[in-house]
């Protein structure tokens, strides 16, 4: 299909983006990879009267060490998240999940900052940084100010931005020598968008788990949470693992649809949770 008419306008700077939406209210859209934005809008799911772009802000196009947690500008595009030297040192889960995310164009165009302002609970990027427990810098005509990633996520396709609101920064936190990580995505083909996916970030010593974060794609209208296996899992030792699992689906509610059953979601989340800490066990 062919999207409903609308404006363009192109953003030379955070505050021209923040000052255009304001003049065109609440039916302007942002637009920076577009590989979100423009296929609901060919399915006239979304019908912005003006899109925004994004694509000339280059200042935020970076990736900085900013001592105890690196600092991601919110145009990096995935392609070069996946391969930045920094984050395959600190944060080795960020890297390895952006070289996941659909295809070539996906990850040449598309953007860390657009897949969480998007807010898809389908994403891999938006239950990563739920597990990091990262925090995301946005700015408005009243300023800047930061948003932990267990508050920025609020309902399908629904975040804390304001409607003036731009995403700018993503902040995740460095992982130490003694912290394991794994990324498990199910899905009917590579490029597809999870079935479940499963992101586990471990603290580790003396061969037992001291904590862990399990963060979960699919399973409910945001990235969820995996509490009941996390709390399990505190200073659990290895052959407690498959136990802890078994919680893994609680506080849940995932759907149904062409891809697959709630049912069958829930018994996904248990598995692959299981296989994504045994691996981060063994990293």
């Amino acid at each position: 299909m062919i999207p409903v008419a609308f404006d363009y306008e192109v953003a030379e700077s955070v505050d021209h983006a923040i000052e255009l939406l304001g003049q065109h209210g609440e039916d302007a859209k942002l637009i920076a990879g577009g590989h979100s934005l423009i296929p609901i809008m060919r399915l006239r799911l979304a019908a912005p009267s003006v899109l925004i772009d994004l694509d000339r802000l280059d200042d935020l196009n970076y990736v900085r060490d900013e001592g105890d947690h690196l600092a991601i500008g919110a145009m990096t595009r995935h392609r070069d998240v996946h391969y930045n030297e920094l984050v395959r040192e600190h944060c080795g889960i960020l890297g390895y999940t952006a070289g996941l995310l659909g295809d070539p164009s996906v990850q040449h165009r598309g953007t860390l900052g657009g897949t969480l302002a998007h807010g898809d609970p389908a994403g891999d990027m938006p239950s990563v940084i739920s597990a990091l427990e990262g925090t995301i810098v946005v700015k408005g005509p009243d300023g800047e100010r930061t948003v932990g990633a267990s508050d920025f996520f609020k309902d399908y396709l629904f975040t804390d931005l304001d409607e003036q609101e731009v995403v700018t920064e993503v902040r995740v936190p460095k992982l130490s020598s003694d912290t394991g990580w794994s990324y498990k995505k199910f899905s009917r083909r590579s490029q597809d968008w999870a079935i479940v996916g499963v992101a586990a970030v471990v603290e580790k010593s003396n061969g037992n788990i001291d904590s862990a974060r399990i963060g979960l794609t699919s399973m409910g209208s945001t990235p969820i949470r995996a509490t009941a296996t996390e709390q399990a899992l505190s200073g659990a030792s290895p052959d407690q693992v498959a136990e802890a699992a078994n919680s893994a689906d609680e506080g849940t509610s995932p759907g149904t649809d062409d891809a697959a059953s709630a049912e069958f979601r829930r018994h996904l989340a248990r598995v692959w949770t299981r296989r994504a800490i045994e691996e981060a066990l063994n990293r």
